[in-house]
């Protein structure tokens, strides 16, 4: 019962057909954000695709201008002279064969995962573990390439890595609810922008349907996707 209350309060003052500004989604996302904890502002976007067709699949990598917040720990494939790179960059967990090992005995102790180029063949035998868990490296993400200082200060910083789901979704965190208005503002506008930039062949019609966003604990708030531009 009180649930439901909590639930119908928190809703008040959210209209559920109005598609709002995305200046006014995130006021109203903020003034619902009322856990005990700094939550985490997401948001959802459904795209006009079907992922099961490889012309349709999205995804892609966007460094969110404000961070996103979060604490994120990296882990690295490398070796030798990268290896060394990777830890000086910042890289809370880097190994060869060794973190292999690790992970195959259900290990994971990363958020986001990055490999050098002579580290797939290993790599690749972790596909039905990491793969599942959305941290495969992936050189369309910039997680496998020999810039490791740069791919390991980016996740740092806010790299939020977006992979259209089974049903046309794509979902990320955004930032906090304790950030600024202007500053989730940026951020939703940029990842927005990233995922138009990489629309697929194979995509007609509309390509972005239906835009909310909300707080971890809070109501959806719709957005008009027309005012996510500029």
């Amino acid at each position: 019962m009180a649930k439901g209350k909590r639930i119908k309060n928190a809703r008040e003052g959210i209209e559920p057909t109005k598609l709002y500004a995305i200046d006014e989604a995130v006021k109203l996302v903020k003034s619902k954000a009322s856990a005990k904890f700094d939550e985490t502002v997401e948001m959802a976007m459904n795209l006009g695709v079907d992922p099961r067709h490889a012309d349709q699949m999205v995804r892609g990598v966007c460094q969110l201008p404000n961070g996103s917040g979060r604490s994120v720990r990296v882990g690295v494939f490398a070796k030798d002279a990268k290896a060394e790179e990777a830890k000086a960059a910042g890289a809370d967990v880097v190994g060869a064969e060794d973190l292999v090992a690790e992970v195959q005995k259900g290990n994971i102790d990363f958020d986001r995962c990055i490999a050098t180029p002579d580290m797939m063949p290993l790599v690749g035998r972790l596909g039905k573990i990491l793969g599942p868990r959305g941290l495969m490296p992936n050189p369309k993400v910039g997680t496998v390439t020999q810039d490791v200082t740069s791919a390991v200060k980016d996740a740092k910083g806010g790299a939020v890595e977006f992979r259209v789901e089974k049903a046309g979704i794509i979902h990320a965190g955004v930032g906090k609810a304790s950030f600024d208005e202007a500053k989730l503002v940026e951020n939703i506008k940029a990842l927005a922008d990233a995922v138009q930039k990489a629309r697929p062949s194979g995509a007609k019609g509309t390509f972005v349907q239906r835009v909310a966003i909300s707080s971890s604990m809070g109501p959806g708030v719709k957005v008009d996707p027309a005012t996510l531009s500029g």
